[in-house]
């Protein structure tokens, strides 16, 4: 399938450079997060609180079918963070299209979500540490489970979205 499947860590900008790259592209943009609050009617926090983080990720690996199956192509899909958690996914998220993670240090994270109080994973006594500590365990399956890694420290929107346009072949 011919799709751009963005992964990394909260606040590095798969949202925001995923609807710069649709557009550029023509593609459709598709938010995984914002499909399963659609599908649960609930907010990614009451699911959290109500199910617990493991009936999300859950939720995830369904949605993932759910996408492969309808074979659908030219689209920009941003995941949730934890996404490519699960060796299942990044296997699905292979599947669907091809894995870019937008890696970004913990400093450019922190800078951009200390105000978002819509992440449940940072409400917490210390954002940074609890960031620090995440990225530790998970920038290793991100780096494991992307067929391209674009570095978005110090790049803006358009530059990032460029740079992964480019780096996908799809000038």
């Amino acid at each position: 399938m011919e799709n751009i499947i963005l992964t990394g860590y909260m606040g590095c900008g798969k949202t925001t450079v995923g609807k710069h790259v649709a557009k550029r592209l023509g593609y459709t943009f598709v938010d995984t997060d914002e499909m399963i609050v659609e599908q649960q009617h609930r907010s990614i926090n009451e699911i959290f609180a109500d199910d617990g983080e493991t009936a999300f990720r859950v939720m995830e690996t369904e949605l993932l079918k759910q996408m492969i199956d309808a074979k659908r192509d030219h689209m920009v899909v941003a995941t949730g963070g934890g996404m490519p958690i699960r060796e299942e996914n990044r296997r699905l998220l292979a599947v669907l299209g091809r894995v870019v993670y937008l890696k970004a240090s913990p400093e450019t994270i922190y800078g951009r979500v200390k105000e978002d109080t819509a992440r449940p994973l940072l409400q917490c006594e210390n954002p940074m540490k609890r960031i620090e500590e995440m990225l530790a365990i998970r920038e290793p399956l991100y780096e494991a489970g992307a067929a391209v890694i674009v570095d978005v420290d110090g790049l803006r929107q358009a530059e990032t979205a460029s740079e992964i346009i480019e780096r996908c072949g799809l000038k």
